[in-house]
């Protein structure tokens, strides 16, 4: 399993766009094969920053999102929204407790 994490920084101004892109389309991008699993996080202290989680089976299932037209579209409504350049990880779960 691969967990993937996305920091983005957006313009005040634009964070009920983003949050309008990312309502439209979640489910498209939580259901796109591979993708087990997808959340969206703000920041409490800088609300203009935001995370996504998710969780995918295989890095090429990632990769293929990442080429797809679905991607695409989204990516390209969303970075023109930013105020930094985003930064993302691929992880290797670990543990996990619950």
């Amino acid at each position: 399993m691969l967990v993937r994490i996305v920091k983005m920084s957006f313009k005040p101004e634009n964070i009920a766009s983003f949050e309008q892109v990312f309502q439209m389309n979640k489910h498209k991008i939580r259901t796109f094969k591979g993708c087990d699993f997808l959340e969206l996080y703000q920041d409490q202290d800088q609300p203009h920053i935001f995370f996504t989680y998710s969780y995918w089976q295989h890095e090429d299932d990632l990769e293929k999102y990442r080429s797809s037209e679905l991607f695409k579209e989204v990516w390209a409504k969303t970075k023109a929204l930013f105020s930094e350049t985003p930064e993302a990880w691929s992880l290797t779960k670990k543990v996990t407790l619950a």
